[in-house]
């Protein structure tokens, strides 16, 4: 009991009720629009549950991070979306265990409960979206060998992974922006796949959830950061 009470008092208010509201938002859409689908409910609730963590700079929400990406690759392969198959399982996974090692490293002060924010220069956004262009173009050729469906929002949203992946890792703020604008491209793949069956409604139903809270992460971090910097 005193443990709850210890998670309850950790977020603030407005982060508990996004959190609650985006579980409900989750759970109906899966009762409404798709009762077989276990693994998309599964992967929703750990997936917006790891990015309420992430907003708060905690390392659990890298953990869960590579727990989601494992069940989103097998729905992405269950509907054909080999790019976001092997995005996630080659590379956001991957990702996420080396994010969790470099926010494990690099607390804030004492607390490891939360991670110290840091800005990139302008030199490694360079080197960053120059790496995104030759990952972008090499995750093509592969997504086209394999007949990925709507292969052109599949190959962007490659780009958008790795460069918030990468943000990610560099305990950027502008990583949640990075998610945000991926979630958004998410949303159209999905929208794309319900035209044939209806059951992945849920699914982008999941993605729009996942926007808002990266917003909210993005907006969480900057606040993070000016704190930090506070004497």
């Amino acid at each position: 009991m005193k443990r709850i009470k210890q998670l309850i008092s950790y977020f603030t208010k407005f982060e508990l009720a996004l959190w609650c509201s985006s579980i409900a938002l989750i759970i109906a859409s899966y009762l409404i629009f798709d009762r077989n689908g276990y693994l998309t409910l599964i992967a929703s609730l750990i997936g917006v549950t790891s990015l309420i963590y992430n907003a708060k700079g905690n390392p659990i929400g890298q953990v869960l991070i590579i727990i989601f990406s494992i069940f989103y690759g097998i729905i992405s392969y269950s509907f054909a979306y080999y790019g976001e198959m092997l995005t996630y399982l080659c590379m956001s996974a991957p990702m996420a265990l080396i994010a969790l090692i470099s926010w494990l490293k690099n607390p804030y002060k004492d607390n490891k409960a939360q991670v110290k924010v840091n800005r990139i220069r302008l030199k490694e956004i360079i080197i960053m979206l120059l790496l995104s262009v030759a990952v972008t173009v090499a995750f093509y050729f592969i997504l086209d060998y394999f007949n990925t469906a709507n292969i052109i929002p599949s190959t962007l949203s490659v780009t958008t992974s790795f460069i918030a992946a990468y943000l990610t890792f560099r305990r950027s703020p502008y990583y949640a922006f990075a998610y945000a604008l991926n979630d958004i491209v998410l949303i159209v793949m999905w929208i794309l796949a319900s035209l044939k069956s209806i059951e992945y409604v849920s699914v982008i139903i999941c993605f729009l959830v996942f926007l808002v809270n990266d917003l909210y992460g993005f907006v969480s971090w900057l606040k993070m950061e000016r704190q930090q910097k506070m004497p």
